[in-house]
């Protein structure tokens, strides 16, 4: 895993030159976002879609 250094580091390498810091920014938290669903997927495990069906079951529009 890259540290947090190098990781803005191949962002900014990936960002086009008029990006702002706005998008800087949305980048490292998207990219923040998607570390942490993995670390929690591989930690507790994911869910299958019947699980996750189930769970949500009050909020679904049943067909």
């Amino acid at each position: 895993m890259m540290t947090a250094k190098q990781e803005v580091t191949s962002l900014l390498g990936r960002l086009s030159d008029d990006s702002s810091l706005e998008d800087v920014q949305y980048h490292l938290y998207v990219i923040e976002k998607i570390r942490r669903g993995l670390d929690r997927a591989e930690t507790e495990g994911v869910s299958t879609h019947m699980q996750a069906e189930e769970r949500l079951g009050k909020w679904l529009i049943n067909s």
